[in-house]
């Protein structure tokens, strides 16, 4: 995110702290809500259970969807209350309140995009009565788990309001395709691109990619791509292991049909990805072009549209900010709407933004129809709704149906102009104001190969080669990814070699750890070996270590740790053609430096420095970034004890069968346990030792026993 101006807040504490009695301040009034309410509230959804399994995963039972919801509130607040109320309390635009002047321009981005109010104008009118009880019953399970535990909710945070699971789904989805991004380059001190004339450019853009590394694997196979007829699933969302968009595992069932199990994430009251008895879904991230960028022509509070002068709409953004303890500041901040959108005002010009589903609140609706679905027609029927602005799904069911859709709430967009540049903004015809039909994307449906594979490359090579879509067909205002990751590479090739395809040989492809020859990590490799070092001992030591590595990521592989230090300071999250951003040969002297300073040798085992550590588990890890066994250190340097702490890839992992015979299959892992918070408890490290040494825990999914009510608790 951007920055608001640090002095201003900087003036402000230096303020308080010389006038405190000057100072506007509030101590707060307690959680907001009491427990005799809160349970009063709850009476409605009083069927729900909770039963944990031996790993602490909930499962919930409930009379009706609504009461199912409840519990699964509770279950997850139980678990990661902090979380969840830090989402949600970002999505009313109130962070700083609580966070200080870091969270800020979170909250000034919130007003910014006028989310509250989206949602208030739309939630009667746009979310139906069913999903209105499931957010009723998610919005109790919180009140109720929090008015329990008072000490543990910020001062007047309840009681927490469907409109607020709402606008937390509104203000997270643009932010998967990148919109975070967009406001920050806006931001810098020089404008960052060009402003687009006419173009004919095909539909592949390029694509600034040096962000979070959000990626992701999902494999669909087919029966008859199966050695036992089977159709399998893989769900390997590749995501931070803590925080706002980390995995939880749930169960969900109801007396209503309602019965899904999968990953979701904190603040959402139903399963994101996972499966029912009939289906299932992986998401990936896909990057089409989904935000626009308008320069406008400006004289004072006035911009030119069509050879008119029309007024910016003002508003003030009013950040109630904590200074120090119990004191706040209320700091006020100039708003601008244009036609086209927000604006926002800067040295180097004033730009308006409009982006995919900026008039959308009904993610939640969508999820719930897939939710519901027992059939491909339905479940199809629910993506077509395009609420959910991007996000590639593979899907597969019981009776061996497979797709990959490249979804995406795609702008109806004039011809002939490149989108990815920024647009004059002094053109009606350019502010866009429809959505393309999903059937105008890419959708692979029962390809006559039988596999599919989304690993965040371009969706026009997914699975055998005569049977890839051609992106000609595709209009270039799309701007569709060309990129192709390395786990994209290496998993094609994989694939294409297998016939009869195994559920012990999935799994092998699926923790693959080897970067392939055409990845950017390959390209780097052949760089360094093509230079000439002579006179310099330390780099033709170094250069010839990496002579030696045959590109794999095996924990006693003896080269991946100079190969991976050396890539991560080059490469990041990017996978094409790039400039370097720190030149191969510096690179390589800094990792090879940082090993001697750790090690005293280039070579140490990948295992010694790569580690799964969490609570008192410490282990070896294989694989590393845009590796198919997907694991991101938290930094390019090693700690104070040469290790890089995995943080994110590789989380939550389901691998679902549908066997000829009709039976179903489930087994997950995920990478720390239930418990996300407490210590304490046996189920906030209990996977980790599982998910370091790849293997699965088997889903049992007529779970019976005693469980607990949370009206009871």
């Amino acid at each position: 995110m951007f920055n608001i101006n640090r002095s201003v807040f900087i003036s402000l504490a230096i303020l308080i702290a010389v006038f405190a009695l000057l100072a506007s301040f509030t101590l707060g009034s307690g959680p907001g809500m009491s427990r005799q309410e809160a349970v009063a509230a709850a009476e409605p959804f009083a069927s729900a259970e909770v039963l944990r399994d031996e790993y602490g995963v909930p499962h919930i039972t409930g009379d009706t969807d609504a009461a199912a919801a409840f519990g699964l509130a509770y279950a997850h607040a139980e678990d990661d209350w902090a979380t969840i109320q830090t989402t949600l309390v970002a999505a009313r635009g109130e962070l700083a309140r609580y966070q200080g002047a870091d969270a800020a321009p979170t909250d000034y981005v919130v007003q910014l995009l006028r989310i509250r109010e989206l949602v208030a104008a739309r939630y009667e009118q746009d979310i139906s009565s069913n999903v209105k009880g499931l957010l009723e019953g998610y919005a109790a399970g919180l009140n109720l788990y929090a008015a329990q535990h008072p000490t543990r909710v910020w001062n007047d945070v309840l009681p927490v309001t469907p409109e607020d699971v709402v606008a937390g789904f509104v203000l997270r989805t643009p932010f998967m395709y990148g919109l975070d991004d967009t406001l920050t380059e806006l931001f810098a001190e020089e404008r960052q691109r060009a402003i687009s004339m006419r173009s004919t450019q095909s539909a592949f853009q390029w694509l600034d990619e040096a962000r979070l590394p959000f990626g992701s694997n999902a494999f669909a196979i087919a029966p008859e791509f199966s050695a036992d007829g089977a159709t399998r699933l893989v769900i390997n969302s590749h995501q931070p292991f803590e925080g706002p968009v980390a995995w939880y595992e749930a169960r969900v069932r109801s007396g209503e049909g309602w019965d899904m199990v999968g990953g979701t994430f904190p603040g959402a009251p139903l399963i994101l990805h996972g499966h029912s008895a009939d289906l299932g879904w992986a998401h990936t991230v896909n990057l089409p072009d989904l935000a626009d960028v308008y320069v406008l022509e400006t004289e004072g509070d006035r911009y030119l549209l069509d050879g008119e002068w029309r007024e910016l709409e003002h508003g003030t953004a009013r950040l109630n900010v904590r200074i120090w303890g119990s004191i706040r500041w209320t700091v006020e901040r100039d708003m601008w709407w244009s036609e086209h959108g927000p604006v926002i005002r800067t040295e180097h010009g004033d730009y308006a933004i409009r982006y995919s589903g900026m008039d959308e609140i009904r993610q939640v609706e969508q999820w719930y129809r897939m939710n519901r679905a027992e059939n491909w027609d339905a479940w199809y029927e629910a993506m077509e709704m395009n609420a959910i602005s991007s996000l590639n799904t593979v899907y597969a069911d019981r009776t061996g149906e497979i797709a990959y859709v490249y979804n995406a709430a795609m702008p109806v967009r004039e011809e002939g102009w490149n989108w990815r540049d920024y647009l004059p903004g002094d053109r009606s015809e350019l502010i866009w104001q429809d959505y393309h039909p999903l059937s105008a994307l890419p959708l692979y449906h029962n390809p006559a190969s039988g596999w599919l594979l989304s690993a965040n490359q371009t969706p026009f090579d997914a699975t055998a080669v005569n049977d890839n879509l051609d992106a000609a067909a595709f209009s270039p205002t799309f701007g569709i990814e060309p990129r192709m990751t390395n786990r994209a590479h290496r998993g094609l090739t994989l694939m294409r070699n297998e016939r009869a395809l195994t559920a012990a040989r999935l799994e092998d492809i699926k923790f693959d750890k080897v970067y392939s020859e055409t990845s950017a990590v390959g390209r780097l490799v052949r760089e360094i070996l093509a230079m000439d070092f002579t006179g310099d001992d330390d780099l033709l030591s170094a250069q010839a270590v990496l002579a030696s590595w045959d590109m794999s990521t095996e924990i006693d592989s003896r080269a991946a740790a100079l190969g991976v230090l050396t890539a991560v300071r080059t490469i990041h999250n990017r996978h094409h053609e790039d400039p370097w951003d720190m030149a191969p040969a510096d690179a390589l002297r800094e990792a090879a430096d940082e090993l001697m300073s750790h090690y005293g040798r280039l070579d140490p085992s990948w295992g010694e420095v790569n580690r799964m550590i969490r609570g008192d588990v410490n282990l070896p890890l294989g694989g590393g970034p845009d590796i198919l066994r997907a694991i991101y250190g938290g930094s390019a340097n090693l700690d104070e004890n040469g290790q890089l702490r995995a943080v994110a890839g590789d989380t939550y992992i389901n691998f679902i069968e549908w066997m000829p015979d009709g039976e179903l299959r489930s087994r997950a892992i995920h990478q720390y346990g239930s418990a996300t918070l407490d210590r304490m408890s046996a189920h906030y490290d209990d996977q980790a030792v599982l998910f370091a040494a790849e293997e699965w825990r088997t889903l049992d999914l007529a779970l019976e026993g005693e469980g607990y009510s949370p009206l009871s608790r």
